[in-house]
């Protein structure tokens, strides 16, 4: 079994996050994003246009993966569109060397997660469930 503190190193880390979404028919959409963990959270931005903002506005529960095949880290959760908050921008411009502006940024505080190393799987095999 992993620790959370394990995934949680690997989310900080990560500099690509895959959002997986869905579109009123049901249709799965997933999109690479930049983004941060921050405070038990993916926080990051899209255009509301885009599909995946589109998508989000629909049905706000998503899926965010790591790029990783090797050392997984999936959450399950809800996004919440939420005021762009100092310390978010500060750590997005400190990972990036690019500072958003957006009024509102897009935040996942994982509901579940699950987590394993390819190498020791299924051993490793780890799901965490959040209070909601």
């Amino acid at each position: 079994m992993l620790d959370w503190s394990w995934a949680e190193e690997r989310l900080a880390a990560a500099r690509n996050y895959w959002v997986v979404t869905s579109a009123e028919g049901g249709a799965p959409a997933a999109a690479p994003v930049w983004g941060v963990w921050l405070d038990g959270a993916v926080h990051f931005g899209t255009n509301p246009r885009s599909r995946k903002g589109r998508n989000l506005a629909h049905d706000p529960r998503a899926v965010i993966h790591l790029e990783s095949g090797d050392e997984v880290v999936i959450l399950h959760g809800q996004v919440e569109r939420v005021p762009l908050e100092e310390a978010v921008a500060d750590a997005y411009e400190a990972k990036y060397d690019y500072r958003p502006e957006a009024p509102e940024f897009l935040r996942l505080r994982p509901r579940r997660a699950v987590a394993w190393t390819e190498s020791d799987f299924p051993t490793t095999a780890t799901r965490f469930d959040f209070d909601s």
